[in-house]
This record gives C-alpha cells, structure tokens and sequence, in this order.
C-alpha cells in the first residue's frame, strides 16, 4: 500500500506553519487513497523529553488521524547503519574529515551552490588519509555520488512534466559522531515504510534531488513530491517559535481556539469562507485532491488576525 506521512523532529512544540504543513500531507494522502503514517525524527539532540506527546497531541486535536503505530528514527540505528556498510562495501563512500568551516572556506566549482562539498577528502591520498585517521577526529561518512545533479518529480516546482532538476554533492551519510544524517534516515524510512507521496515545505526542496539519488542507489523508486509554500512571519520570514504565540499552547493562552486555528489554515488553503467554521472532514471532501486549489505564495501569519 502506497503512503503519504509526516515526520516532524520533537524539538519542540508545532507551530502554525508546522500544523498546516501537516495538515496539506495529510489531506494528499487521504484524498487519494493512500494510508498516513507518522514518524519523529529524533535522531539529533535537540530532542526534547515529552515533545512527541504534545505535538501527536496537537496533530489530533486538528482532526489529523494516522495509520499504525508512530515510527521513532532512533529505534532504528542499527539499521540505517547495515546501510552505511553495505553502501561502504559496494564502494559508494568515503571518510571526511572537514571541518564546517573548512567545506565553506574550500575553492569550489562556479556553478556549485552555497555550502556545497567541494570533493576535498575524496582526493585524499593514502599517506594524507593515514595521517588524518591518526588524528583523533572521527571521520563522518559521505556518499561517493557519481552525478553532479539529479531530477525528481515535484508537482509544485518542476517543469510541464513535473521534473525538477537540482544539484546533487558527496553528501553525509553517518556523521563523525555516528549519528545517521536526515538524508540517509529519511531515504531508508520512506523506501522501507512504502512512503510514495511526500508532502513537505519548499525549503526542502534542495534536499530531493541528493535524497532520490540515494533511493534509486538503493534500488528503490524516489516518490513524488510536493514542496508545498512556507507560512511566513509578517518579515517574510520562515515562521518560527521566534514569533511569538505561534503555537497551539501560545494561542488558547491569548484566548484563541484550536477550532480558530483550523479556520485560518482552512482559509489560508482556500478551503473556506471568512467566518466559516469547518473541520477536518470537511476539508478532506473540498479538497478532493485537487492541489490546484492551494495558493502558490507563502501565507503570512499574524496572530493578530483573530482580533480583527
């Protein structure tokens, strides 16, 4: 069975851009039959204790459902390890020892982007890989990826076809610490949980083109996504917990219902009228997978909005 998810990372309470963000995910995967699953990515340290409770809490109290039982990215270790090996063992990675800063100061190609690794490690010779192995660093472990960029189907940012085209560099796959990186976890979970539909905000789009690469390296088909428009703050800015009463929690404390929020977002989508009420069910039924109804521009969120 084909599925649509959601996978936040429990650092902290959702807030409205998160939700509605959750919310798109789910009416696409509902709307065309597929199942929902849910999954925390709390692989990093910036898990916090009881965050997945309050934001699964939050995901229901907006009348989102999900299929089986949630997935945790750090029950999984050792698997996305066996990865790793297998990938080292057919030869598609190497040992970095860059620093952060090292990657951003290093020369690099004209048309490479921002941020992009500049192949230093993988020119290594044996004596210079001798001496950085003796140095104490732990080496992170990076894809050894044999194209320069790669094309995925995005029904919101590729061409006639759908197909978007993005560049694609030795990225990480373990870090020096050990900890499997996103785009390693997120590659495995999606191929091995039958995931075909990603549904995700747009500054993620840069991250497909590495991510399908790495699916199809695996043997597995990359799904299609939908980047879809970010919620901003009144700056144009990504909204964030920055912003003030931007959560669930924040906002009952200023005297604004869940069921208020729900209407914004429903609004912000196009799915209801100014004073309408609605809920989750009924969204699903205007939706009717229909993604043309969903505004191309960001929505800019103003918690002042239920005070008019």
């Amino acid at each position: 069975m084909s599925a649509g998810r959601y996978a936040p990372s429990p650092s902290g309470d959702l807030h409205v851009g998160n939700l509605r963000t959750a919310l798109l995910a789910w009416l696409f995967a509902r709307s065309t039959g597929r199942e929902f699953l849910m999954r925390m990515e709390d692989l990093d340290d910036r898990t916090v204790a009881g965050a997945d409770r309050r934001q699964l809490a939050d995901l229901t109290a907006i009348g989102i459902d999900w299929d089986g039982p949630v997935r945790y990215q750090s029950a999984r270790r050792e698997r996305y390890d066996e990865i790793v090996d297998a990938l080292t063992a057919a030869g598609r990675t190497f040992e970095c020892f860059c620093s952060r800063r090292e990657i951003l100061d290093a020369p690099r190609a004209p048309h490479a982007p921002e941020g992009a690794y500049p192949g230093t490690c993988l020119r290594l010779t044996a004596t210079e890989l001798a001496e950085r192995r003796a140095s104490g660093r732990p080496p992170a472990i990076r894809l050894r990826a044999d194209v320069d960029e790669f094309s995925v189907i995005d029904r919101f940012h590729g061409d006639a076809e759908g197909r978007y085209t993005g560049p694609v560099d030795d990225f990480v796959l373990r870090r020096g610490d050990g900890t499997p990186a996103y785009n390693l976890a997120v590659v495995v979970d999606d191929a091995e949980s039958g995931v075909h539909q990603v549904v995700r905000g747009d500054d993620l789009l840069s991250s497909a083109p590495r991510q399908a690469h790495l699916t199809t390296l695996l043997g597995d088909e990359p799904p299609e996504y939908w980047h879809v428009p970010l919620v901003v703050n009144a700056d144009g800015r990504r909204l964030s917990k920055r912003d003030g009463a931007v959560t669930l929690a924040d906002l009952a404390e200023r005297g604004i219902s869940t069921q208020q929020v729900v209407d914004a977002m429903a609004r912000s989508l196009g799915l209801a009228d100014e004073g309408e009420s609605v809920d989750a069910a009924v969204l699903l039924k205007r939706f009717g997978f229909n993604p043309e109804l969903i505004p191309s521009d960001p929505w800019v969120f103003d918690p002042d909005i239920f005070c008019a």
